[in-house]
């Protein structure tokens, strides 16, 4: 039996990239210590604050829900609301919509439930056949901001908390250093700015490894479900996700290496691109230009239909 680094329990866990076997007890605290020192490094509470929590129903959004209520959910001052978007994927959320619904209803958390359909009047189903050379995550990524924007918003959240772990931000990362988008690695969350219109992200889990969420999420019987989204498989994104995968498990810490050498360098690309002054889209979302992205697709998809 391997011994726990920390103590003489069973260990249930090596963390690779620091040499540490850690027992439930001590992982557990191991990710929350991580969480809580990214929360207070991201917000600064000085009144009243509503936190909109995105909800897919995965794990890592159940891990950041459930974590934020842990940290904050005695304070006064503090009140969190869950958002679930249900992007019209036949059989797809009939698996995720309960477990979100499950975790904030043990909670005692207000869900709300936005749908494409409400707000963009289609279902990702009815856009995919007539997307052309984009893939269903160009559209789908999008929408789903415009949807938890608008909902952070209509309920007068402060922030809106996402689900995006270690892995996330690292793909993140090097994807817009491949495209040479240093425009948009810039504006990469969490957000220190608020825009008008705007809802700033919060991201509890952003130095949190992906498999490290999942057992979290295991170890403490959290309501997740592990459905794949049926399209997930066409997203670019997954070319990043084997390269670094590959590189961590030759070079255990790479992950943590690429998103630590972001964070020195953000001071210089947010002075070399400030944000923008931003203005309305006729949807009333906000836009850095005369129409927003939601919009311009939407039209590219009725042209498509010969609407």
């Amino acid at each position: 039996m391997v011994k726990c680094s920390k103590c003489l329990s069973e260990a249930i866990t090596y963390i690779r990239y620091n040499g540490t076997h850690l027992c439930h007890s001590h992982f557990n605290e191991y990710v929350e210590r991580r969480v809580k020192k990214d929360i207070r490094g991201q917000l600064d509470i000085k009144g009243p604050l509503k936190i909109a929590v995105g909800t897919s129903g995965g794990k890592d959004s159940a891990v950041t829900l459930e974590l934020l209520v842990k940290i904050l959910g005695e304070r006064r001052d503090v009140n969190i609301e869950a958002i679930t978007v249900d992007e019209g994927i036949k059989g797809y959320r009939a698996g995720t919509l309960p477990s979100a619904k499950a975790q904030a209803a043990r909670l005692g958390i207000t869900h709300h439930v936005i749908t494409f359909n409400e707000v963009i009047g289609t279902d990702l189903d009815d856009v995919v056949p007539f997307s052309g050379d984009r893939t269903a995550c160009s559209y789908c990524g999008v929408f789903r901001r415009r949807c938890l924007n608008q909902k952070a918003r209509d309920i007068g959240a402060g922030v809106l908390a996402t689900g995006h772990n270690l892995d996330d931000t690292a793909q993140s990362v090097l994807m817009n250093f491949m495209r040479g988008d240093v425009e948009r690695l810039a504006r990469l969350g969490p957000h220190t700015k608020v825009q008008p219109g705007l809802v700033p992200r919060l991201e509890p889990l952003r130095m949190v490894p992906e498999g490290e969420s999942m057992l979290y999420a295991i170890l403490n019987d959290l309501e997740f479900s592990d459905d794949e989204c049926p399209y997930a498989t066409e997203a670019l994104r997954n070319e990043f996700r084997e390269t670094i995968d590959s590189m961590e498990s030759r070079h255990p810490g790479t992950k943590h290496s690429i998103v630590s050498s972001y964070d020195q360098i953000r001071p210089c690309l947010s002075s070399s691109f400030p944000p923008g002054k931003l203005d309305l889209c006729g949807c009333g979302e906000p836009t850095s230009k005369g129409k927003c992205m939601g919009c311009e697709l939407l039209e590219e998809i009725k042209e498509r239909k010969g609407i």
